[in-house]
């Protein structure tokens, strides 16, 4: 039985791959139902010969309960974005004054939901979104119905891949096609539609919605030397890799592939928004690095956005975390991006005052990266009234006067307790780069502001389930799920913590490298100013940012009660002793390692108190150097800096 049900698993596998990933499939509809009968009755007879890359688990039907968050070994980066032909220049331009010979390799931008799968000895293990690119959900089960993605590989290997999860303009017109006729909402584009799918928590419902693939990163320690051969390798397991990829030795060429694919972009049976440029050899890759979001190898050019002209009808004014009130337009609807959008940003008032934007004009649309519909420009043949947009001089939420700062382009409403700036400032709080906090979103918050159970954040920490019954929606399972989200927030490394506060002009980064620094946010509140100033890349505008919000007796009181709450203050991270070897130098990686990654290289260096850099310079102290180093090790020779060797960094 063992070896008939292995033969019908192998069977069914080949055909599912001819009729789903090659579109031309050997044996008829009949014929593989019958043989896919077949192998259902001996796996029910023998469920202890079920083999894991048996085609019966692409059906689906089981209830997922929900998805567990994913620490992703391999950080997913986004890509720079570039929207002009000057822009791919100036990126080839920085590339190639360091390395002047470079190739590139070109591939279509799908527009669909950035995906992890990782495989052990050869068995799909762990399938998972993006997330914020360091954790994302757990979608193993979901991926598994995804009929072009391995289940086992031809080749026993451990290994991470990335790619791009989609959906076919054929399945999404079936989908929304299904929804009209049940009376449900259609989907807005094929990129929504899949990301609703990969959601569902019915697997059954995932198979019948026909999702695809295009992988096209080995993020792992690859055996490649390319991109180019890693794409190879990529198709060789199994995978399914776009076809439409290209090979370009000058920024000229690239251009040209660009022209071609936005030519044929209509064309093809799935949605593109651009086209990655990624430098083909893996070890300059390695030598270029990253910045603090994404790879300095790759750029991402977009297609010029869509625009409409549509019709101004009013203008809503409204009050941010950080107190800025920001226009937005309310419009005749138009179709732009596959998607209805009936409002878009108008910026601030030095924008609407720029474009002289008038009652009842009649104004182009676009999406600004393809994502945020926003005001382009007045059609002034078409202007009906001189009459100018009124600009509010107090706020709408809670009607204080607004103040236009000589050195802002933007109205600010600087009540510490505007109701508006309290909202945005807890939802900020929850979000996913700051406390990470599922469940608590803008709604949510505006519900429990409503019903005064929350004033602050640290009120969030006092939430109960109880309290979360009385708000529409919530039941017993829901609230119980929330108040244990809230719960686990409170063991963040504190950096989370520092970036939700909302302080100005601190964002992430800037708090990843406070903690850091200063390992609690107590001892950043007691710190001088001049000290904090004089981190690298933060300055005297955030060290006083930080030293008037630490020093509001409301600031206080707020971190008091969090404490007392059981949030956590403390970095949790890589910490760096005062006295490490290499602290206070700036070190900078090249070539190829043979015992560690570039990030652990890295790591490593930071614990030991240096600040890694991408390029030598006169403020370079120390240049670590592995097999086939290049211009750097050239550079770090003549600037008489020392080099040392992977060798000598491990017995560090």
């Amino acid at each position: 039985m063992e070896t008939r049900i292995k033969e019908l698993v192998n069977l069914l596998n080949q055909y599912a791959e001819e009729y789903y990933t090659k579109d031309a499939p050997s044996v008829s509809d009949q014929e593989y139902d019958r043989l896919y009968r077949e192998l259902v009755e001996l796996e029910e007879a023998y469920p202890e010969l079920v083999q894991p890359n048996s085609p019966t688990h692409r059906v689906g039907g089981t209830i997922l309960k929900g998805f567990e968050k994913y620490q992703h070994t391999y950080p997913l980066y986004s890509l720079q974005d570039a929207f002009s032909y000057e822009e791919l220049v100036a990126f080839d331009q920085r590339v190639r004054k360091e390395f002047p010979s470079v190739t590139y390799v070109c591939e279509l931008k799908i527009d669909g939901l950035s995906i992890s799968l990782s495989y052990v000895d050869g068995v799909l293990e762990i399938g998972a979104t993006r997330g914020d690119g360091s954790v994302g959900e757990n979608i193993t089960e979901n991926l598994k119905r995804v009929r072009d993605i391995p289940l086992v590989l031809p080749e026993p290997l451990t290994l991470t891949v990335r790619g791009e999860c989609y959906m076919p303009r054929a399945s999404f017109d079936a989908v929304n096609l299904s929804r009209q006729e049940n009376g449900e909402a259609e989907f807005a584009n094929p990129r929504n539609a899949a990301a609703g799918t990969l959601r569902q928590l019915d697997t059954k419902i995932v198979a019948e919605r026909k999702l695809a693939t295009f992988l096209y990163q080995e993020a792992s320690p690859t055996d490649q030397a390319t991109q180019e051969k890693v794409l190879a390798k990529l198709n060789r397991l199994g995978f399914v890799v776009n076809p439409h990829h290209k090979t370009a030795t000058s920024i000229e060429q690239v251009w040209a592939y660009i022209q071609e694919v936005a030519a044929m972009r209509d064309q093809l049976p799935y949605d593109i928004d651009g086209v990655v440029i990624k430098v083909n050899d893996l070890a300059v890759q390695e030598e270029l690095g990253f910045t603090v979001k994404a790879p300095k190898w790759a750029v991402a050019y977009k297609f010029p956005a869509e625009e409409k002209e549509a019709k101004l009808l009013s203008v809503d004014w409204t009050v941010g975390r950080t107190g800025v009130v920001t226009p937005t337009a309310n419009l005749t609807p138009v179709q732009l991006a596959g998607t209805t959008v009936s409002r878009a940003t108008l910026h601030n008032v030095d924008y609407i005052a720029e474009k002289d934007i008038r009652k009842d004009d009649t104004v182009i649309v676009y999406k600004a990266g393809d994502i945020i519909p926003a005001v382009l420009r007045v059609v002034m043949d078409k202007r009906v009234s001189e009459e100018r947009l009124e600009i509010p001089s107090h706020c709408p939420s809670c009607q204080s006067e607004l103040l236009h700062f000589e050195d802002e382009v933007a109205l600010r409403c600087i009540n510490p307790r505007c109701p508006a700036q309290i909202k945005e400032g807890l939802a900020h709080f929850a979000s996913r780069d700051a406390m990470n906090i599922t469940g608590l979103g803008p709604a949510v918050v505006e519900k429990l502001f409503s019903k005064e159970l929350v004033q602050d954040v640290a009120g969030i920490y006092r939430l109960t389930v109880d309290d979360l019954l009385q708000l529409d929606g919530f039941k017993e399972k829901s609230a119980q799920k929330l108040v244990d989200a809230i719960q686990t927030s409170k063991g963040n490394s504190a950096e989370k913590l520092l970036f939700g506060l909302g302080i100005r002009h601190v964002g992430s980064k800037a708090s990843q490298l406070l903690l850091q620094e200063f390992h609690s946010i107590p001892t950043i509140a007691d710190a001088e100013v001049e000290k904090i100033a004089a981190i690298d890349s933060l300055g005297m505008v955030v060290a006083e940012s930080l030293k008037r919000y630490f020093a509001q007796e409301g600031s206080q009181l707020l971190l008091e009660e969090l404490k007392d709450a059981g949030v956590n203050l403390d970095y949790l991270g890589q910490k760096v002793v005062a006295d490490a070897p290499l602290s206070g130098k700036t070190v900078v990686l090249t070539g190829k390692l043979e015992r560690l990654t570039r990030s652990e290289a890295k790591a490593k260096l930071e614990a030991l108190g240096a600040k890694v850099t991408g390029s030598v310079s006169k403020k370079t102290d120390l240049l670590v150097a592995g097999r086939d180093a290049g211009s750097k090790l050239s550079k770090a020779q003549e600037l008489s800096i020392e080099i040392q060797d992977e060798a000598w960094l491990e017995r560090l």
